[in-house]
Formats: structure tokens, sequence, C-alpha cells
């Protein structure tokens, strides 16, 4: 389990420090519908409306208007850690989600916390990972629906949050699933979808009835068992396209964030997720497109019944997914409106669907791609690079797992014609996984982050033109893991960026008129409301999440703890300052006791044993600070008897630390390779080569 080499950047940090934007040199936008995002005063939905365009129609903050912006009010939060969600405004109440599904109520003029529920997924004994993360919440007639990690979907009542019902959404049997994406509401239904296809989880999303919790109907994104398929012809379809005996190897294919409900057409659409195993020697030995992996499926809202589908990666093996935010509009194409789907998934292909037929209309990369040089616009399918599932030996592909846009909501502008993307660029080297497995087995791919170009491993908020399917401007970012953006009529585009700041940008020119030292990094979108004739911008701020905890290439030094996770609201004149809180650190203040003698066979199976733990503390042990610490930078962890009650007890789960069936003899391993680790990290050691597992 090497960890990639990393090469600090030069001329991209002068250019984002600098405010300054790379700027195509387009036509100007064509005329454009009339905006359709999010609806007047309140903010109903994550991205905004049903459409997920994250496009606000208030416009009394505008570029006019910009440098009068300031801190209105802000709410600390005090016991979370990684913040993705976006707030919702309704009737001037904020209502969101924290790190393990707490949901919180909102004064949105006073910043006054009116109410606050905890799921305390801890008592359930099914906490899966322990995955810090939830993305949001869901709105409508009256109540607040939340996902718990452990599985529940829970009804509250908005005005006193006291829980109206509750539903296990797992099936029998199934320890791997969780709940982490933001629920929607639609006709009188809330839809929730599911994680778990790293660990080979099959796939689905199931519409409950708004009040009373009772099952209208579910669909899955991935065929059953060959009993459980037989009779559905849309599972038998889907079945034909997998070889093997894929009911036991693993399927994959959840559906974890992406979801647009179409009024329009009285359709949902559904964005699915990777293979897991990735590896499709291991999941798929014969060949196949194995449906319904990475693709956006077509459903009926009142019965969940497939309408069409369109694959972006037929046969996914490399982590790619289709659950980012898909954007439901209607844009010129041809000379003619056409309603149309937008998204641009992991791959870094975007994508512009006929969202009546489900037909590709064209699709282009956004920045560097190498795994396809194209994709077919006959066929839909992509013409893909050869080698590419590593069968030959090693590869490495732009984008990465991590992707060219992963799940930070990007925003469209029916008034400037354009969609505005928190790209990255990382790339990624896979290979097939080596003896041993380590924790990571089933993913069955062996997975770390190179650095070819003097830009790897940076992001930029890109504005793209769907209709010329071109880059219209480009503001660089000197790390990769920003936030969503916001894009409003008062033609600014808004984002959070993982060193700390809070952003707006001329819409049209890519501009940045203002910014505004949030104290730590910002993943989550930011949205727009109004209460009382005066308009309000909020963003949560918190660092982290499982991507970044994992991926060593994202860390950019925000250490566990040390800054507090807030609710930021912005307006004209506000005056509000925030106090001072530690800046970043890349240091590793590792812990040591040089008494202690380590076995080197335990710090070898400690590293495999302790792959289970990257997605809080990060691969190696390496961790990016969130959502769970350094376990070198631990004192707890320097005791193997406090490790053990931590672990094996359960010490700290009202913490969101889950309890794991380990014995007394494998933390004593994982407790091995955390020593190893803080002492490699002050150099009192050589790193050690531990066996299998994937390495981010």
């Amino acid at each position: 389990m090497r960890q990639a080499r990393w090469i600090r950047l030069g001329c991209a940090l002068a250019l984002a420090s600098s405010g300054a934007a790379i700027v195509a040199q387009q036509p100007g936008p064509a005329a454009r519908p009339a905006p359709t995002g999010g609806t007047g005063a309140d903010w109903r939905n994550v991205g905004g409306s049903a459409d997920e365009s994250g496009f606000s129609q208030l416009g009394q903050i505008s570029t006019a208007t910009i440098g009068k912006l300031g801190l209105q009010w802000a709410l600390e939060l005090e016991g979370e850690v990684s913040l993705e969600a976006t707030p919702l405004a309704v009737d001037g109440v904020l209502y969101f989600s924290g790190s393990y599904g707490a949901v919180y109520a909102v004064d949105g003029v006073t910043g006054k916390q009116l109410w606050r529920y905890d799921p305390e997924i801890w008592k359930t004994g099914r906490m899966g990972f322990g995955m810090g993360v939830n993305r949001g919440v869901a709105y409508d007639n009256g109540r607040v629906f939340i996902g718990a990690l452990d599985g529940r979907l829970i009804a509250l009542n908005a005005k006193t949050g006291a829980v109206e019902w509750s539903v296990n959404t797992l099936p029998g049997g199934m320890s791997f699933y969780s709940l982490t994406g933001a629920p929607r509401t639609f006709k009188g239904k809330v839809i929730i979808g599911n994680g778990g296809a790293d660990i080979g989880q099959r796939g689905y999303v199931t519409a409950y009835d708004q009040a009373t919790g009772q099952q209208a109907w579910r669909f899955y994104t991935a065929p059953g068992t060959p009993e459980q398929n037989k009779g559905d012809p849309v599972m038998e379809m889907a079945a034909k396209t997998w070889s093997g005996e894929w009911w036991k190897v693993g399927t994959g294919g959840t559906a974890w964030n992406g979801m647009t409900f179409d009024p329009e057409m009285n359709r949902i659409y559904i964005g699915t997720g990777n293979g897991g195993p990735y590896d499709v020697a291991k999941r798929n030995p014969a060949g196949g497109d194995n449906l319904f992996l990475a693709s956006i499926v077509a459903l009926d809202a009142d019965t969940g019944k497939y309408v069409w589908h369109y694959q972006q990666n037929p046969n996914e093996g490399w982590d790619y997914k289709s659950v980012q935010n898909m954007i439901s509009t209607t844009i010129p194409i041809d000379g003619k409106p056409r309603k149309v789907l937008m998204q641009l998934p992991t791959n870094g292909f975007f994508y512009v669907l006929d969202r009546e037929t489900g037909k590709l209309i064209s699709a282009e990369k956004v920045g560097k791609v190498n795994w396809a040089s194209h994709i077919d616009l006959k066929t839909g399918r992509p013409v893909e690079m050869p080698g590419i599932h590593y069968q030959d030996g090693p590869v490495v592909l732009y984008p990465s797992t991590i992707g060219s846009h992963n799940w930070q909501a990007m925003s469209y502008s029916p008034k400037t014609g354009l969609v505005y993307i928190p790209y990255m660029k990382v790339a990624g080297r896979y290979a097939k996984l080596g003896p041993g497995g380590g924790g990571f087995a089933i993913v069955g791919t062996d997975i770390s982050f190179v650095k070819n170009d003097p830009d790897d491993n940076t992001g930029a908020l890109v504005a793209w033109d769907p209709v010329t399917q071109k880059q219209r401007w480009k503001m660089p970012r000197p790390f990769a893991w920003n936030g969503g953006t916001l894009a409003t009529e008062g033609n600014l585009v808004f984002q959070g960026t993982a060193d700390g700041w809070f952003r707006a940008h001329d819409a049209l020119t890519g501009k940045q008129l203002w910014q505004f030292n949030a104290g730590l990094g910002i993943i989550g979108a930011p949205m727009s409301y109004s209460a009382g004739g005066k308009q309000y911008v909020s963003v949560l701020v918190g660092w982290g999440g499982t991507v970044a905890a994992a991926a060593s290439a994202l860390n950019v030094g925000w250490k566990y703890g040390q800054q507090p996770r807030r609710l930021l609201t912005f307006a004209l004149g506000g005056k509000q300052k925030l106090p001072a809180s530690p800046p970043r650190d890349m240091v590793v203040h590792a812990v040591d006791d040089p008494a202690i003698v380590l076995d080197e066979k335990d710090v070898t199976a400690g590293y495999a044993v302790g792959a289970a733990c990257a997605s809080c503390h990060g691969v190696n042990f390496h961790s990016g600070g969130a959502p769970g610490p350094d376990l070198r930078e631990s004192q707890l962890a320097l005791s193997e008897d406090a490790l053990y009650e931590v672990l094996h007890e359960g010490a700290l789960q009202q913490r969101g630390m889950p309890k794991y069936p380990f014995s007394r003899a494998q933390v004593h391993q994982i407790w091995s390779a955390i020593r190893a680790a803080a002492r490699e990290s002050l150099g009192a050691r050589k790193p050690t080569q531990p066996v299998g597992g994937a390495r981010m």
C-alpha cells in the first residue's frame, strides 16, 4: 500500500490567489428560456426546486451590490464534523442535516435554533462504516424528511421536530447498506436511495407515502438472483447483461445522491453508482454491459415503472458513477427548444440527454479525459481506449475514482445559459489487487493517485455552455475538493473552497467580485432565500467527507476538531465578524512511545485489517482531518487498551465511532499499524509495504 507522491503546484496557485479567470473566447449566450430554478423566497429542494438547477431567482444581491455583502449571522454547530448538506428554506425557516443525520430548524432572520432532532443512530447497532456524512433533508406538506445512516427514513413535524413516522429502508440481512443522501419529495411521496456499491450491495430506490410512511414502490437498479428476477421483465432484461454468479460476488449500482423529479413528464430520474467489486473480471467474467450501473434511469413517478435508461459506462470498472445532480431544463438545440437532462458524472464527459426519450444529444469532455476518445452519438456508447480495464497491467486514467465532478452540485443559470461546475483534475493508477487483499478485497482493485501534470490534484470553477458543449471560462482552484455552486438572478456564482474561503464570481466572466474567510474548508453547496423582503445567502462550513479522509491527495491541513463547524448567513449590510480559529497545518503532529516494540507481522496485518478504517481515518491512517481524526496524532490510540475499548466495546459510539467485531488480536494488529504509521511520519522508521487493499 504505497502512498503516491505529490508535487506542490506553482502557477495555478498564483492564478487562483489573484482572482483571475481563464476565459475562453466563445460567442455570447443565445436567448434562453425564463428562469426555472429556486422559486422566489423559498429554497424547498436540495437543488432549489424540482429541476435541481441550483439557481435562485432572487436578484437583490447582484454584481452591482455584491460589495455590500457581509455576514449577517453565524450559528455554531457543536459536535458536527463533515457538513455536506445544502439547507432548505421554507417560510423563513432553514432546515438542514448534520454529520450523522441530526436535523436542525433555524430562524432564517435571526439565526436562532428553533429545534434539533437527533436520530441517535448509535442506539440501533447499524452504524455501518460510521461515515460521518449526510447530504441533506427534504420538505413537503409540513414535514421534514431525513435518511439516517443506519437505514431509517424519518418524517418530522416541521414546526416541532417531533417524529411522525420512521421506516427501515433496508432489505433483511444486508449489513453494509447505508443512507447518506438527501431524500426527494414529489406528488405526496418521498424517495430515498442507498449507499454500499463499493461493498457490492445491490442498488435500489424506494418511494414512501409522505403521510404514513407506507411503501409505495421500489425499483432495483441491478439484478438480483435468478429467482428474484423471474417474472420481472426489467430485471430479466438487465440480468442478460451480466455474467457469472453476480448475486454472490456483488453488483453495486446504488443510487445514493442524484434524483430529479420531472413534473412535465411525471417521471423521476435516478442516477446510479459504480459496480462492486470494481474489477470486471471478478464481477462480470464473460463481459456484458452490467445494467444499470453508471446509468440514468427514468421511472414513472406514480408507479416506479421503468421508462428508459441511458448508460454512461457499460461494464463499469473504475468506480465511475452517475450519481451527480441532474439538471432538468429546456435549451435551444439546432434552433429549437429541447427538453433536456444535463449531467457531468465522475467519468468527465458532460452529457445532454433528451428527457422525453433518453436519447443522447451530445457529450463532450470537460478537462482531461483519457479513458475514452469520445462518445459515439449514433450508438450513445463510449469509444474506449485499449487496456483501460487494467487487464494487461497497471494503467493511469483521467479522471481517477474521485472524478472530474463528484457529489458537490453544479448549478445552471437560465439567465446566462451556463452551467457552473466544481471541476477536479486527479489522475488514478488502477491495477489488479495483489495477494492478501486486505480489508477492501471485495473492491478487487488496487487504486492509488499519481501526479503526471503540473496541475494534477487541483480544481477549478468552470463555466460550461451546454449548447455548444464548450468551456466559457475557468477559475483555477489550488486544491481539488471544493464545494458545490449556486447561480443567481443577480448574475453571480457562489462557491466555497477547500482552503476556507467563500467566494462570489461574475457569472458571465468568472471575475472574482467578493470573498469571505470562513475559517474552514467548505464542501456543501450554498443556497439563497428571502425573508421580510431581504435576500440571504447561506452555506454550511464543515470540511471533510469520506473521500477527503481516504485520499491523501485531497488533504489541505484542516485538523480534526480544531475549527468550529458553522452555518453562515450573509446579507447586504451584514457586519458580523467571526472569531479567529487555527489555520491549516500540513505538519503531522504524531505521538509515540519509543519503548513500544513492534512485530512487523502485526504491522503488516494491521494495515490490511485497518483498511476498514480508511473512509474516516484515511488509507494507511493518513487522515485528511475529517470525519475522523488522524490516529497518528491521537493520544487515545497510543494506548492499546483504550483503542480496544473504542473498537470492540464501542466507548465512543455516541460521538459517531461505531464498534466493530474485531478480536483482541486484530485490535493489537491495528494498534501496531497505527504506531508504525506514526513513527514513519516522525522519520523514525522506513515506510511499511503492507499487503493488498485500496491505495488512496
